[in-house]
């Protein structure tokens, strides 16, 4: 039933597209649009390219971010974020975090999911180039980036866990926490800077984990 809900708000996001056609990607929208592609058959012996562009630095009247669905490079409909676009076979489903997208994958109708292309020109298909090029470099940079998140929240949580037990009736009951860990301002600051950075660079291989980057957002 929440599925069958969910499905119903996302269809009445859905507009309906004006037709105009795809622009190509340029090098200095690297950091404010993603453009992913999809290759499915047409049911007439040949295959469409369907396209989603999401301009992460342009909103609508209501301050959402959109994404836009393309054809064989013609609009074909629009969804405010989330979105999820009915194409042969499934549902193209897309969805951002604070730090770019988190997802945008092809769901087909027995729910395996198959994540689409992105262009070779945008920061997330030259992310995917370094994986093909240099695959241990790649889980290298992988890895770091996820233990400078795990890091970032261990000590996060330690200073929560400091203020929280401050005030005098709780800390009558429980004591006061005081947190092993102490850094001073501008080093708390150079660590949410690399966690945002982690954060990031997983964005860009839609990696996503409400834990890690969720507490960085």
């Amino acid at each position: 039933m929440f599925e069958e809900m969910r499905s119903r708000r996302a269809a009445k996001r859905i507009k309906p597209g004006d037709g105009h056609e795809l622009r190509r990607f340029r090098w200095w929208q690297t950091f404010g649009r993603a453009l992913f592609y999809l290759r499915l058959a047409d049911g007439a012996g040949g295959r469409s390219v369907y396209a989603v562009d999401v301009r992460h630095n342009r909103s609508d009247a209501d301050g959402y971010v959109n994404a836009d669905l393309y054809v064989d490079g013609r609009h074909h409909a629009r969804s405010r974020l989330p979105a999820a676009f009915p194409v042969p076979g499934g549902t193209i489903e897309v969805k951002a975090s604070a730090f770019g997208l988190k997802r945008c994958h092809y769901v087909t109708a027995d729910g395996t999911a198959h994540q689409l292309e992105p262009d070779r020109a945008s920061a997330e298909g030259r992310r995917a180039r370094l994986t093909e090029a240099h695959p241990a470099l790649s889980r290298g940079i992988g890895v770091v980036s996820s233990v400078v998140l795990l890091a970032a929240l261990a000590v996060l949580v330690l200073q929560l866990l400091e203020k929280l037990t401050r005030p005098a009736p709780i800390a009558e009951h429980v004591g006061i926490f005081v947190s092993p860990v102490v850094l001073p301002t501008w080093l708390n600051i150079a660590l949410g800077v690399v966690a945002a950075l982690a954060s990031t660079e997983r964005a860009l291989r839609l990696r996503y984990s409400w834990l890690l980057d969720g507490g960085v957002g």
